[in-house]
């Protein structure tokens, strides 16, 4: 989809439809609003008038052949209240927007700034929901149905250097999160450990990005018997794969940032076997090591302060006659000797070496993210990213980058009494909490013994990695979530 930058008058803009956002309740149409009413003849206030322009979130009026608007069409589309209104709004609006005039087989459009839009930030997070509301997940279907297709949108309103700016930085961060979302929607079968690797290793070279994939032999030299013990159930071999960012003035010594990511392929439980409804969602296991890779991507090209090491343990998880057993014991790359209870709490597993690793590359700061536990939708449903943090400070600028981005995370505990949990009688630690309740938590208290003193985050992304039906602004299949908020953490770190 091309993007472009409007100079003209929106009244001369010749376009199939010209977008514009409205706010619940405005008192009176003013403004460029007023503008486009008096410029159509007065249709927004007949509209209004009526009750039939509310503003409310998200509500679409169309308006065909609007008199005086070389558009064919011209969108209304609601912001709901403008108190209410922050960028995730604007985001969700942006691109529910281009996705009803897309089912309409409006191929090219114009989105026209409102007088409290006109900075760079607000183009950045239209360009964003444009971007993020195009992709679709139907990649394998031979036959399409409609074969409808944005050829180009461009930005009308905005000064030219606020356009230029958050047109760029749009482009960069919803082209990363939607690397990260086709990843995500990849079935198992088309994206093994090995084939992960390969695309994360053409996305480092293609970036700039220095990349290692170390196979299994490696892995074993390194002593990550966690990962292996997960991955020797399969006979699909495990990958683990380092990709770093180095800034041109890094100093020895400087923060390093580390980002760790889950990437089970495909996981069955194994062992401990999960029922077969809904199992063929489990191709979403490796959501956290593709995130991963898509801040990644976007940090080769907005080229932060801090040096940034993303490490992502790839394998399935396979109910195969060489894969562990509920009971034995295994050993961390840290020392750490583990009684895995439940083999479907694998990815703790194989982040734990994970984590070990990026510590021993010298991370000074740590952040991983996973579809973790079934556990995490219970307390926060499909809405907030769980976020467990070892240190205050750390855990709040990552929650405030995730509010300026407009996703929705909310803090969780990690008292020391939830560690009395998965103490072992037989090993240092088990891989479950005993008891009942407080899954999502004991699993972050897990991850938490790997970090050591290192000040870390957790992301359970369990809840939130996955849209089960198909949004006004984003196709069914993987969201991408965390990507900005990530991005946003390395670029202020």
């Amino acid at each position: 989809m091309e993007l472009t930058i409007e100079s003209q008058p929106f009244s001369k803009i010749a376009t199939e439809a010209l977008v514009i956002f409205v706010h619940e309740k405005d008192d009176k149409i003013e403004g460029v609003l007023a503008e486009v009413d008096t410029a159509s003849g007065g249709r927004l206030r007949e509209l209004d008038a009526n009750g039939e322009l509310t503003g409310k979130l998200l509500e679409m009026t169309l308006i065909h052949n609007p008199p005086g608007l070389a558009a064919k069409r011209l969108l209304l589309v609601g912001l709901g209240k403008p108190e209410k209104c922050t960028g995730r709004e604007i985001l969700r609006a942006s691109g529910a927007a281009l996705r009803f005039l897309k089912a309409r087989s409006v191929r090219r459009m114009a989105v026209l700034a409102r007088e409290q839009m006109r900075d760079a930030a607000s183009a950045q997070t239209v360009v964003e929901g444009l971007l993020l509301g195009d992709m679709e997940s139907d990649i394998y279907k031979t036959e399409k149905k409609n074969g409808k297709q944005t050829e180009g949108v461009s930005l009308a309103g905005w000064p030219n250097d606020a356009a230029q700016k958050g047109r760029a930085l749009g482009i960069v961060t919803a082209t990363a999160q939607n690397f990260t979302r086709a990843l995500v929607n990849e079935p198992s079968n088309k994206l093994t450990p090995r084939m992960l690797a390969e695309r994360a290793e053409a996305m480092a070279r293609e970036a700039g990005l220095a990349v290692e994939v170390f196979d299994e032999k490696k892995i074993r030299e390194l002593n990550m018997g966690a990962l292996l013990s997960v991955a020797q159930g399969s006979v699909e071999p495990p990958r683990f794969i380092v990709v770093t960012y180095t800034p041109p003035n890094h100093k020895e010594g400087a923060a390093v940032l580390g980002l760790v990511g889950k990437a089970v392929t495909f996981d069955t439980g194994g062992i401990s076997i999960k029922p077969a409804e809904g199992m063929e969602k489990m191709k979403y296991d490796m959501a956290g090591g593709a995130t991963m890779l898509g801040v990644m991507k976007a940090l080769a090209h907005l080229k932060p302060a801090v040096k940034v090491i993303a490490c992502v343990p790839a394998t399935e998880n396979m109910p195969g006659g060489r894969a562990q057993k509920p009971g034995d014991v295994q050993f961390a790359m840290s020392g750490k000797s583990i009684e895995v209870i439940n083999t479907d709490a694998e990815g703790r597993l194989i982040l734990a070496d994970g984590l070990t690793y990026a510590r021993r590359l010298g991370c000074t700061h740590l952040i991983d993210a996973a579809t973790l536990t079934g556990a995490i939708v219970v307390a926060l449903s499909h809405v907030n990213v769980g976020v467990f943090g070892s240190e205050q400070g750390f855990t709040d600028r990552l929650l405030a980058s995730a509010r300026a981005c407009g996703e929705k995370m909310w803090p969780m505990p990690v008292d020391e009494e939830y560690r009395e949990m998965i103490k072992s009688g037989i090993a240092d630690i088990q891989n479950v909490g005993s008891g009942k309740g407080g899954g999502a938590i004991t699993a972050a208290m897990f991850l938490k013994e790997f970090s050591e003193e290192t000040p870390w985050i957790h992301l359970d992304i369990a809840g939130t990695a996955w849209l089960d039906e198909a949004k006004p602004w984003s196709a069914k299949g993987a969201s991408g979530v965390a990507v900005r908020t990530l991005i946003d953490v390395a670029m202020k770190f």
